[in-house]
């Protein structure tokens, strides 16, 4: 059977990422000191996003407790849920975080990985009933599409690593972002930017993947991009000359899930998430085809093998327990 989305899957997510998004330590903070006064704990630099190993992982893990909250509001972990967002998504907690972004030494702060995650997280909180928390996080969000705003237009190249880098991912998420505020200016960036920078390519052999870093298939996740920023009349004939060989499940690199041999090595766990990630992708670009095209089979079939290698291993070990879920979430929704 298809690996499924369920209650208690959705409830062990969160009791997993409630474990971990105000854990302050350990922390690898992406932080340039100005002076200083700049040397500061984690949570005095961020106090919202403090936990989870990581910022743009801590932003993340917030989009997944309140993404199940809104699919299981009667969940087990509802009541958990709803308190830490009103203890920490608060005005003055998130104008603390807009000061941080505002200085000159952020201008690149996570971009574009952590400037995607944090739209995907303001529209998944303005989809709940409880608008508080939306409102409050509205101020750092429009910081993040004012940034995609100014950056887009002035880069000229995409970015195709399969890592926080890669600019596929970020203009697949903020692309949700975009229509669920309604801001077709930024859709009409989103899509103008994919097609600049993807529009052409044609007959991806994925040679350089996995590497030993991934999280994310740089071929994969640029078809993402485009099925979801695309018109489907659009996608199908982009999609046709990128992956032609699709069919015979070709790139073979693709269809063969990643091996993880060290789960306690943060690059290594990477591997996890690119199965994770990889999932996600093949769901979701089975789901674009029509009815009874052969890719679709052989792409689910993929997705659920990468499925079965990853599931397993999110709690492994807290190089991985402190975001993986996020992308088994996708992967099981998508």
């Amino acid at each position: 059977m298809p690996h499924a989305l369920t209650p208690e899957t959705g409830a062990r997510f969160a009791a997993l990422t409630l474990g971990h998004v105000t854990r302050e330590y350990p922390n690898k903070p992406d932080h340039t000191l100005a002076g200083p006064e700049d040397a500061r704990t984690p949570a005095a630099l961020h106090p919202v996003f403090h936990g989870s190993f990581d910022w743009h992982s801590c932003v993340h893990g917030y989009w997944l407790l309140a993404r199940v909250l809104r699919l299981f509001p009667e969940g087990p972990q509802a009541p958990a849920i709803r308190a830490l967002f009103d203890r920490q998504l608060t005005p003055e907690k998130v104008a603390g975080e807009c000061a941080y972004l505002e200085a000159p030494t952020a201008r690149g702060f996570k971009r574009p990985y952590g400037w995607a995650w944090a739209l995907k997280l303001a529209d998944e909180l303005a989809r709940l009933p409880e608008p508080r928390w939306a409102r409050a996080l509205a101020p750092m969000a429009e910081i993040f599409a004012r940034r995609f705003r100014d950056f887009l237009p002035l880069s000229p190249y995409p970015v195709r690593v399969g890592t926080h880098f890669n600019t596929a991912f970020g203009l697949r998420m903020a692309a949700d972002y975009a229509d669920g505020t309604g801001d077709t200016a930024l859709t009409d960036l989103l899509r103008a930017t994919a097609l600049r920078w993807y529009g052409e390519d044609a007959d991806c052999p994925a040679w350089g993947e996995p590497s030993g870093d991934d999280f994310l298939s740089s071929a994969l996740i640029e078809a993402e991009c485009l099925r979801r920023l695309l018109p489907a009349d659009a996608f199908a004939p982009w999609f046709d000359r990128f992956l032609p060989r699709l069919a015979e499940r070709r790139p073979e690199t693709l269809f063969r899930p990643a091996t993880v041999t060290d789960r306690s090595d943060g690059k290594i766990a990477h591997l996890d998430g690119l199965n994770l990630s990889r999932a996600w992708c093949l769901r979701a670009l089975a789901g674009a085809l029509p009815d009874g095209d052969p890719r679709s089979p052989v792409l689910r079939e993929a997705a659920e093998a990468h499925l079965a290698a990853a599931l397993p291993h999110l709690a492994d070990d807290y190089m991985g327990e402190h975001w993986l879920a996020s992308f088994a979430l996708l992967a099981l929704e998508a």
